[in-house]
């Protein structure tokens, strides 16, 4: 069992290897790979630790993250496919460009009226949440190809879709697989000063209402990210409390040059042919399908009920209480795991468990390894969350708002009240006190509740 072995407050030698092959490739934002090695030396050993984030640590791997990397490897030379370069990905590939291309021809010289131009936006926007979910996602990451051009050509499609994949490396490569769900480390649960979604994070009296008001933050995300964040970030060189190089020469022209087509295609053209007025609300529409898809799909593998939010060690250079790979799975849900085609669309990001312990492993192997990791997570003591649809985890996603958006007083009484209420619904479940004891109590919170003041 892992609670077994004494933990030891370092990494482990190839930990700081590894970070350094991590930062070099994601600096010019390809995710490339190494060349040809055995599977088995691909995996992160225990962590990428970024020294411009925190000088803690995790606990040395263990047990439990080397009987991950032994059957994972076991599972890739059995099932005779390689981890990358599948024909299934290529023609993947193929059908989402489709898809978007003919999106795009549609709405820009085929749609005659609202509804048929409705229709166009929406199948755009998905057409590019898909190309973002399984293309970009793997090619950035370094699970397309073994061939570095082909990943570097193919992460190029976040560009396409307005987004800068040199600074989406550093945000997400690096800052947030690095320490996903820790406060201050983790730029992509950072919404500040709008919502609040960790519990580290400053509650302002708002946030009781996010629950309702966050999905069209989520649909503001693209636009944001396409006219702001990026410049921002860039000039600032930083990604939220965390620095990052500056994009220079190639660098600098690709990320310029990407934003320059995207805004060629997505407003240049269609303004040829349509008034402006028309091509900015098509525009507006379209990005926010794409924003609240993907800012959804985001939150449900981290922002639920489920996940863990572990905070920074104290004076920021201690050690984290668990090993890197216990703290991706804990800090991580799965859902929908049973639905084809959802897995298709999602490029597997219903399955973030696997993809955080072994991101650069083509997305199309994930079903199978979720079963492998599930197992092992047993067998080790390691909590494994998963939801059996997307209903669910839009529920836990909502109810974590909800809590997030409280007050820690007023969420203990409405916590009260669940668990007196839960008790009176028990069949055949004997009180130590009698019902009207719990009932009171029930009444006595409810009151407490109302008389709470309504900001704090």
């Amino acid at each position: 069992m892992l609670s077994e072995v004494p933990p030891r407050e370092r990494t482990d030698p190839g930990a700081e290897r590894v970070t350094q092959e991590l930062v070099t490739e994601l600096g010019d934002g390809t995710g490339g790979d190494s060349p040809r090695t055995p599977w088995s030396h691909r995996w992160p050993e225990s962590g990428w630790t970024v020294a411009q984030a925190t000088k803690a640590r995790f606990l040395e791997a263990g047990p439990f993250h080397q009987a991950l990397k032994t059957r994972v490897d076991t599972y890739l030379q059995r099932s005779g496919r390689a981890p990358r370069d599948l024909p299934g990905m290529y023609a993947k590939t193929a059908a989402l460009l489709a898809w978007f291309v003919a999106s795009y021809v549609f709405l820009a010289f085929v749609a005659a009226g609202p509804w048929s131009a409705l229709l166009g936006c929406v199948s755009l926007g998905l057409a590019m949440a898909g190309i973002g979910f399984s293309v970009q996602h793997d090619a950035n990451h370094g699970g397309y190809s073994e061939r570095r051009p082909l990943n570097q050509l193919l992460a190029g499609t976040l560009d396409m879709l307005g987004a800068s994949s040199y600074v989406w490396s550093w945000k997400h490569n690096v800052f947030h697989h690095s320490h996903p769900n820790v406060v201050g480390l983790d730029a992509d649960i950072d919404i500040q000063p709008f919502c609040r979604v960790a519990p580290g994070q400053r509650l302002r009296p708002a946030h009781r209402f996010q629950h309702f008001y966050i999905w069209m933050l989520y649909g503001l995300l693209t636009v944001k990210w396409q006219l702001v964040d990026d410049f921002a970030n860039v000039i600032k060189g930083r990604v939220g409390q965390q620095k990052m190089p500056r994009p220079t020469g190639r660098k600098l022209v690709g990320m310029l040059g990407g934003k320059l087509f995207f805004f060629a295609w997505a407003l240049g053209v269609p303004s040829f042919f349509h008034p402006v007025w028309k091509v900015a609300l098509c525009y507006a529409l379209t990005s926010f399908i794409l924003g609240l898809t993907l800012a959804t799909v985001f939150q449900l593998a981290h922002c639920v009920e489920e996940a863990d939010f572990p905070e920074v060690p104290q004076g920021g250079g201690g050690s984290f209480s668990r090993e890197w790979a216990v703290h991706q799975v804990e800090t991580t849900v799965d859902f929908a795991r049973g639905n084809r085609w959802l897995c298709w669309y999602l490029g597997g990001l219903n399955f973030q468990v696997v993809h955080h312990l072994f991101p650069k492993v083509c997305h199309l192997h994930y079903p199978a390894l979720s079963r492998i990791i599930e197992q092992t997570c047993v067998e080790h003591g390691v909590r494994y969350r998963t939801q059996d649809s997307v209903r669910a985890a839009l529920g836990s996603h909502v109810r974590w708002l909800k809590r997030m958006g409280q007050p820690a007083q007023l969420a203990r009484i409405e916590a009260d009240v669940a668990f007196t209420t839960l008790l009176r619904r028990l069949p055949g479940l004997r009180l130590d006190v009698p019902p009207e004891s719990v009932q009171w109590r029930a009444n006595m919170i409810l009151r407490g509740l109302q008389r709470l003041p309504v900001a704090f």
